[in-house]
């Protein structure tokens, strides 16, 4: 079904770990060219590595979304431009919003929402002027669709995220580029595993319908549907893969 990823150049965003890492790895996979981007050299490299390993085709390249010199110089420097692009780069931030300052939320916002608008903008503008059709997937959260507490600044840009998916989604789908939201709910990664088999977080499991946490591989599926021609006819969407918890009870 995703055959048509062979050979495609795919660029993720915050791909030196976690959901970046996976989703490179998942792409090369497929065939594709990946290029793994964040502002970590040495992780990269190591993630590069990783897929060559594995008989895929991996490349860095030194990346902060939130700069617009930063994006302005990975697209200047292509040859040809990304197909598929993963805005995957983000921060949680988290804190009692009567405790934020403005640096806490401009740093949260800027990554989230900022950095994802300047990549999709510099992948759009690349695609029109060589005559291409794409796929953007903005990788935001059920947290841009249903709130959880003390994540102030991360909710908003989360749903920013996902209004800003639908906006470009129309205004670029006369460019034969697509426009999706991937939105995760919780799933168990290296970094909230300790926290998930405390009290608070076994309570947290219990309010997910499927009384489980996903799993990273979990994400395949619903990445793959909508970065290849399988959803061909699929834009303007915010796809929830989250075991149900966005309609547990109230």
């Amino acid at each position: 079904m995703f055959d048509d990823l062979k050979g495609k150049r795919v660029l993720v965003t915050g791909a030196s770990s976690g959901f970046g890492k996976h989703f490179a790895g998942l792409f090369a996979g497929y065939g594709a060219s990946v290029t793994l981007a964040a502002r970590r050299l040495d992780a990269l490299e190591q993630s590069c590595a990783e897929i060559r390993d594995a008989g895929g085709q991996a490349e860095a390249a030194v990346l902060d979304v939130a700069s617009a010199d930063s994006v302005a110089a990975l697209f200047g420097a292509l040859s040809a431009p990304f197909d598929i692009v993963v805005n995957n780069a983000g921060i949680s931030g988290t804190g009692r919003a009567l405790d934020l300052t403005e640096a806490d939320w401009d740093q949260v916002v800027d990554v989230n929402l900022k950095g994802a608008f300047l990549v999709a903008q510099g992948a759009a503008r690349a695609l029109k002027a060589a005559g291409k059709g794409g796929a953007i997937v903005n990788v935001a959260s059920i947290v841009g669709l249903r709130v959880a507490s003390e994540l102030a600044p991360y909710a908003a840009s989360k749903a920013g995220l996902i209004h800003l998916t639908k906006e470009l989604a129309l205004e670029w789908a006369r460019h034969d580029i697509r426009v999706n939201a991937l939105c995760p709910g919780y799933i168990e990664t290296d970094i909230n595993r300790d926290f998930f088999v405390t009290p608070p977080g076994e309570a947290m499991i219990k309010r997910i319908p499927q009384r489980r946490l996903g799993k990273i591989e979990d994400l395949d599926g619903a990445m793959l549907l909508l970065a290849s021609q399988a959803g061909a006819y699929i834009t303007g969407a915010s796809l929830a893969v989250d075991g149900g918890h966005l309609v547990s009870s109230l």
